[in-house]
């Protein structure tokens, strides 16, 4: 694999370390803040998710301005939004200060879930494209686990330790801002703007074996639609069944629970008997575990393939889920045993669904349409997100003994058996096929 494709992976994929240190960061610095700021169980669900509403807009706005001014400078704003929201949320005096900064931060996460993962497959050839975009899952759960562990180094510090937990997402922003002007820009970006010959340069530079003529016919017929018509509609009949399809992984990505985890790891563990320091110790388990099995899926995705790596996880996360669900409703009182039920589930997304949700987004779509439809799939993945992880604190202190966290958990749990029926009925495989080949033969 040639070095400069890889430096662009790597660099593109920092934007998904943030997006998943920028999400899962609240996880421990969730109780400090609640009790700084005097919140209900509304504000709670409010301030965790009002950075998911500011994902939603990012998410849904950016596939326009991704096509007109580049992927790699879209990135850049991103950093910059990274790192504003870092400083804004840890000196932020009032809750609605907080939230707002929050919510920068949120535009920043949703632009970054789909600017990344489009800009990694548009850079990488077709043998190494699963695991290249991978790595921007890979970064995430890094992000996650390196959020965790920040937290748990950081709560004993004093009553300002929630500050440093949100400040210190300034030094990983302030290295992806500077690492983007060491990459290329996206070749099929540049054919879309009618500048082949720095697509050329471009496409030698990144894979010196590759042939530049071949690969830039090939996107200039699959982008011939839109060069003839500039408003492409993602939802006409010829693109529906691909704006569906990302909808739906979207969803059902997020109808794993896999968010609520990641954000309220903390409060579970405390409901299930565990002290604050000892739950934000756990999550870091649940980190650990997740970096674990995104490698594993790493080393498989372009070996067995998307599809199968997918379902085989959502079978296993329907058992995982629907035992721990159980444990709340029946009264289980074994917190290790709650812990174990988790650490399977984590294991079970990451090596699945986790793995492949971004690498679907970035291959399931033309050419012509891949900006806007990654933008509506992620749309679709931050809106289920924020509604949950809402909702989540409402629903739970409405039951008592914890029966809440049982009845969300069953939800998760069905939901995710659904999901699975779904996609073995209609996923197409995408492994070993180019984008182009991806596009003229969809099936």
């Amino acid at each position: 694999m040639n070095k400069k494709v890889l430096l662009c992976a790597v660099v593109a994929a920092i934007g998904g370390l943030l997006y998943g240190f920028d999400t899962a960061v609240i996880n421990g610095a969730l109780p400090f803040f609640t009790a700084y700021f005097k919140l209900n169980p509304t504000m709670v669900g409010w301030a965790v998710s009002s950075a998911l509403v500011g994902s939603i807009i990012g998410a849904i706005i950016i596939g326009g301005p991704a096509d007109r001014y580049g992927r790699r400078q879209l990135l850049i704003l991103t950093a910059v939004l990274f790192g504003v929201s870092a400083i804004g949320s840890g000196l932020a005096n009032h809750i609605n200060t907080f939230i707002f900064y929050r919510f920068l931060g949120g535009l920043a996460v949703g632009a970054a879930s789909v600017l990344s993962p489009m800009y990694i497959s548009e850079v990488s050839p077709t043998a190494f494209r699963g695991r290249l975009v991978m790595t921007f899952q890979l970064s995430l759960v890094v992000g996650i686990l390196l959020a965790f562990m920040v937290d748990y180094s950081l709560v004993d510090i004093g009553e300002n330790n929630w500050r440093w937990m949100f400040i210190s997402e300034i030094m990983p922003a302030s290295a992806f801002f500077i690492m983007l002007f060491l990459v290329q820009k996206s070749p099929r970006w540049l054919v879309q703007k009618g500048k082949p010959n720095d697509a050329r340069k471009v496409l030698l530079s990144i894979d010196p074996n590759n042939d530049p003529e071949k690969t830039i016919t090939e996107i200039q017929e699959t982008i011939q639609d839109e060069t003839e018509n500039k408003q492409v509609r993602l939802l006409s009949k010829k693109n529906y069944k691909f704006a569906l399809m990302g909808i739906a992984i979207g969803l059902f990505s997020q109808f794993t629970g896999i968010a609520i985890v990641m954000y309220y790891a903390t409060d579970i563990f405390r409901m299930a008997g565990y002290s604050t320091n000892s739950a934000i110790g756990q999550t870091a388990v649940l980190g650990l575990t997740n970096l674990i099995f995104t490698i594993i899926a790493m080393l498989l995705i372009d070996k067995i393939g998307r599809k199968k790596l997918l379902l085989t996880g959502m079978i296993s996360m329907f058992v995982f889920l629907g035992l721990f669900a159980f444990s709340f409703i029946s009264g289980q009182q074994n917190g290790v045993f709650k812990l174990v039920l988790l650490i399977g589930f984590v294991a079970s997304f990451a090596s699945s669904m986790g793995a492949t949700v971004f690498v679907l987004f970035a291959e399931i779509f033309p050419n012509r349409i891949r900006a806007k439809g990654m933008a509506l799939a992620s749309f679709s993945n931050w809106l289920i997100n924020a509604s949950i992880t809402f909702l989540f604190p409402i629903i739970v202190g409405q039951f008592k003994e914890n029966l809440g966290i049982g009845y969300c958990f069953a939800f998760f749990s069905a939901m995710t058996l659904l999901g699975y029926i779904i996609f073995k009925k209609t996923l197409n495989e995408t492994k070993n096929k180019s984008l182009e080949e991806l596009e003229l033969h969809p099936d």
